[in-house]
């Protein structure tokens, strides 16, 4: 169990072989006193299920956006490509999931084109029987017996949930491992399709364009050396494969809504930003 600062605590514990293909994270979070917070979600790249076992998040609605979500309790976002803000009035409890694109079109069973920047409640993606295990999470005696269960429910779905494209796995493992560096016609040429095809396919079961989801690996490429590394704007555009400092803000802007400089002086955590 780790502190988080707050009254918060993060509690985990290594993920069984068979979800280790599909997930980045796997945690439980909890707070020993209640503090209302704001968060700023920046594009990762991942998809995201939280199941709340206690109060639920009051607000969850993206930049500039007149009406907000309207979620209540467990929720699933897909792939995005622009910031949100999630405001919670205290008292969370809860685990959360950040998936790979994969990995979430295999445990939703659904076009994640028809998810990509939309928050909708557990249900709607898993069923009624997602209500029935939040239930049981919420009932059980520790977070161990929580995450028997959870894993349980996981791996029951993911056996039977729909195979990627070879192709499309091939194109995601080429963009991801380069962080997004790759120029996309490449990727078409290697896998074999055609470059409409492969953005076809490709939005299918990702939830981006092959160009959208290279311009977000690269962002959160940059992202990572900042909160983590003393570099320079300079060293990072370069690394990262941003033309000069010039196009690194640009997309920063268009992508998180706010400058590397007020992002590397943030703390950084799952793609959330405090406010």
């Amino acid at each position: 169990m780790t502190p988080l600062g707050g009254g918060r605590w993060r509690v985990t514990r290594p993920w069984p072989v068979g979800l280790r293909p599909y997930l980045h994270s796997y945690a439980g979070y909890w707070e020993a006193k209640v503090s209302p917070y704001r968060v700023r979600l920046v594009p990762t790249g991942r998809a995201v299920v939280v199941i709340s076992l206690g109060v639920p998040f009051a607000q969850i609605r993206r930049l500039r956006e007149a009406h907000p979500a309207a979620v209540v309790g467990s929720l699933v976002t897909g792939l995005e490509d622009g910031p949100r803000v999630c405001d919670h009035p205290g008292g969370q409890e809860a685990i959360r999931l950040e998936l790979t694109p994969l990995g979430a079109y295999r445990l939703f069973a659904v076009p994640m084109r028809e998810l990509t920047n939309q928050v909708v409640e557990l249900q709607h993606v898993l069923g009624p029987r997602a209500g029935e295990l939040v239930e049981r999470l919420a009932a059980a005696g520790d977070w161990g017996a929580r995450f028997d269960l959870l894993d349980a429910a996981l791996l029951a779905r993911l056996a039977h949930g729909p195979a990627p494209a070879p192709e499309v796995s091939h194109a995601w493992r080429l963009l991801s491992r380069s962080a997004g560096a790759i120029p996309v016609a490449a990727i078409a040429a290697e896998v074999g399709w055609s470059h409409g095809y492969l953005a076809r396919r490709f939005t299918e079961q990702i939830g981006l364009t092959p160009k959208m989801s290279a311009r977000v690996l690269r962002f959160h490429r940059a992202v990572g050396l900042l909160s983590r590394e003393s570099m320079d704007l300079n060293a990072v555009s370069a690394t990262c494969g941003f033309y000069d400092q010039a196009h690194l803000n640009r997309e920063f802007r268009a992508l998180a809504d706010i400058t590397p400089g007020q992002l590397a002086a943030a703390r950084v955590a799952e793609g959330a930003l405090p406010l």
